[in-house]
């Protein structure tokens, strides 16, 4: 299973890497120490925190107002294999993404909870809202 350093964990969740210490010492994430003593998190516990502070709406306080680009950098929270089709969740700070695919690009992909991917989104009608 992957693991993630304090500072890869902060890039997935949308958050500066002091808060998502500040979450590992509150103990809102379970952590291990790796060899040479790094404070890492197992990709299973990551993919369910991120739908936890997804859900919860924590955002930084200087989060910026922009159109969100094509390629979201996140976490794999969910895979669903049926016999020819196949959907993947992916937690990509607060944005929650579904991908229906084939499920043999699942396998060839080696696609599973907690393992890092980007989705990457092609759209000819977008709208943007401000909040």
């Amino acid at each position: 299973m992957q693991s993630y350093t304090i500072g890869q964990a902060a890039r997935l969740l949308g958050v500066s890497p002091d808060t998502a210490r500040r979450w590992a010492d509150a103990g809102r994430v379970a952590t291990h120490r790796d060899d040479s003593g790094r404070r890492l998190i197992d990709g299973r516990d990551l993919a369910a925190f991120s739908i936890e502070v997804a859900q919860s709406g924590a955002v930084e306080e200087d989060a910026s107002y922009t159109s969100a680009r094509n390629a979201f950098p996140g976490i794999v929270t969910a895979v669903k294999l049926g016999d020819v089709a196949a959907q993947v969740e992916i937690q990509a700070g607060p944005h929650r993404l579904v991908s229906l695919l084939t499920r043999e690009a699942v396998e060839e992909l080696g696609l599973e909870v907690g393992m890092q991917a980007t989705a990457r989104v092609k759209s000819t009608s977008v709208h943007i809202d401000r909040t």
